[in-house]
């Protein structure tokens, strides 16, 4: 049936009442309807052939606000972005073909860090799929390794319950991105509308509450431990149970550390806190780890950048409880002795619970005895630098910026090498989502459009990228879509004019060869940064640190970028090399 464009632009922007069919619509109109239903506020996308109908749909509404980014892989990244800052599903749409192969690594990167995503792709018609159509590609086959799940929607009359069950199977359990591949005759066709308020799987049920017997094992073992150690992973951040977390570990006066996803589910600041822990985690964070005697694991996984060698790891004995909202991931890499599947809040709130009622405390002359150990491998300071006043120190930045935006509403982004680890270890986070960076992938060029995703999300609040030369030329072009869409983030490129890691690697490992890893004809940076409409800086002494960092904050409403000419030979200590051990570490140059 016909629609005028007043009876279209009513259709696509009226709130749907569930079970009750509204006028028959377009799969593109279903689409957006659902995405209201969802209380979807903004997307990130790029147009293309497969998908005009859905931005047809989307120009006839005005309650979602879809942001046209340069590069489809920076869609999902500011999406991804988006969703760990503030707890909600990211939605990202793309075209089909190379805008599908674009946002693969998008994607990826989300899958690994379990963040709560639904990417719609275009798909070529239904007669044309696997005939070798103008851009097409197999989107169900390339994403299935990358995505919680996938959908290719054949049937408009399927459009609505498929985008509710993507978005229950995205927030729930583990979460994860899922996509939707909708062919463009599936996006034209029209059918009634109505949008389940709820969805069932029988195929699909994750375990939400902890078995009972096996929390109270748990608590016995660790009101019984002599060496006692709690270790956390970004399920702690996912989970919101960051303030479990602390009032446990403040009932039992136990020792804390984090993941690099982890980090912020404890204050910097508590006296509890190791700092981070793995391959250039704090020597008194991996000492505790080794030579502890119960180890309670939350929302962590024992990967390999955490533990290093698993059999050196195994080398001590020790009594592991592991929770975890995903069973696959437990006794994965490290047998655990108990294992609780279940959503850490809820594990964490049965804990404490558990130990609020028992009698039994734990062993305060062990545990007063334990702390003493844990202080003296604190007397190492493992993460102090030698000071300079001729070259700029990558870790005085961080140190410096941490101080400046102590107390305030601050989100920080890294990209992934070298910078990433020393914001790690020099920023010191107070509050989960705060720290938003790729860990299980390690994505270089995420950094910039995190930020953007989070900027939208928070526009009070400042948000900084910390950065390398070499990560933020990956997704640079994202310099345009923060001034089309006004978004002014902070940009701290920490430009040592190297691959910084990929050097550290090559001295340490490759005996110096530095293959292909310096940086040659890099563009001027205030100059492009400046042709994009933005404020350029540039520093390269000590002392312009600290006022250039006032300047970029006090420039609230501008995007910045500044280009800090650090030090070419630094590296991120303490570090595990590959093979090794978590307790042997390399502390600084002298342990070469």
């Amino acid at each position: 049936m016909d629609m005028s464009a007043a009876e279209l632009k009513r259709a696509a922007t009226a709130q749907p009442q569930s079970n009750s069919p509204s006028p028959e619509l377009n799969g593109s109109e279903i689409l957006v309807r659902c995405l209201q239903a969802e209380n979807v506020k903004f997307m990130w996308g790029y147009p293309g052939g497969a998908v005009l109908y859905i931005y047809d749909a989307l120009y006839k509404q005005d309650t979602i606000e879809h942001v046209l980014v340069r590069h489809e892989q920076a869609a999902i990244h500011a999406a991804d972005g988006y969703a760990r800052a503030t707890g909600e599903v990211g939605v990202a749409l793309v075209t089909s073909g190379p805008g599908v192969t674009n946002a693969v690594t998008g994607i990826a990167t989300a899958y690994m860090d379990s963040i709560p995503m639904v990417i719609i792709t275009g798909q070529v018609p239904t007669p044309a799929i696997g005939l070798d159509a103008f851009q097409e590609c197999d989107t169900v086959g390339i994403t299935r390794p990358i995505v919680k799940h996938n959908f290719l929607v054949k049937d408009v009359r399927d459009l609505a319950t498929t985008m509710k069950k993507a978005f229950h199977i995205a927030r729930t359990g583990r979460p994860g991105p899922v996509v939707v591949d909708v062919p463009k005759d599936v996006s034209l066709k029209v059918c009634p509308f109505s949008y389940p308020e709820r969805i069932e799987m029988r195929s699909y049920n994750p375990v939400k509450k902890g078995h009972g017997g096996q929390i109270r094992k748990a608590m016995q073992l660790l009101l019984a431990a002599k060496r006692p150690y709690i270790y956390t992973g970004g399920g702690v951040i996912l989970g919101n149970a960051a303030p479990e977390l602390r009032e446990l570990a403040d009932l039992l006066g136990f020792p804390c550390t984090n993941t690099l996803m982890g980090l912020g589910a404890t204050a910097a600041s508590d006296p509890k806190f190791l700092g981070m822990l793995g391959m250039h985690g704090t020597y008194e964070a991996n000492m505790t780890m080794q030579h502890c005697d119960v180890l309670l694991a939350v929302g962590a996984r024992f990967d390999d950048r955490v533990i290093g060698n698993p059999k050196h790891f195994a080398s001590v004995e020790r009594k592991i409880i592991h929770v975890d909202i995903d069973p696959s991931s437990i006794s994965k890499r490290v047998k655990v002795d108990i294992p609780i599947v279940g959503d850490t809040k809820d594990v964490l709130q049965e804990m404490i619970a558990h130990l609020r009622e028992t009698q039994a405390k734990p062993d305060v002359t062990a545990l007063s005895a334990w702390w003493g150990q844990i202080n003296e491998w604190r007397k190492r300071e493992c993460l102090a630098y030698k000071r300079s006043d001729d070259v700029i120190k990558p870790q005085y930045v961080v140190e410096t910026l941490c101080e400046l935006t102590r107390g305030k509403d601050v989100y920080v982004t890294s990209d992934v090498g070298q910078h990433q680890m020393w914001a790690a270890q020099y920023f010191r986070f107070e509050e989960p989502r705060r720290w938003i960076n790729s860990g299980g992938l390690g994505t270089m060029g995420v950094g910039l459009p995190y930020a953007m995703g989070i900027k939208l999300a928070k526009p009070d609040s400042e948000v900084f990228c910390i950065t390398g030369e070499g990560s933020i030329q990956m997704c640079i072009q994202e310099l345009s879509t923060c001034a089309q869409y006004k978004t002014p983030v902070k940009v701290i490129s920490l430009n040592n004019r190297y691959l910084g890691m990929v050097r550290q690697w090559q001295q340490l490992d490759y005996g110096g060869r530095y293959s292909h890893s310096y940086m040659d004809a890099l563009p001027d940076f205030v100059k492009l940064a400046e042709a994009y409409g933005h404020v350029g800086i540039k520093i390269e002494k000590p002392s312009e640190v600290l006022p250039a960092l006032k300047e970029m904050i006090r420039l609230k409403d501008r995007t910045v970028f500044l280009d800090v000419r650090t030090d070419p030979t630094e590296n991120v200590w303490p570090m595990v090399q590959a093979g090794k051990g978590i307790s042997e570490m390399l502390l600084g140059s002298e342990d070469l």
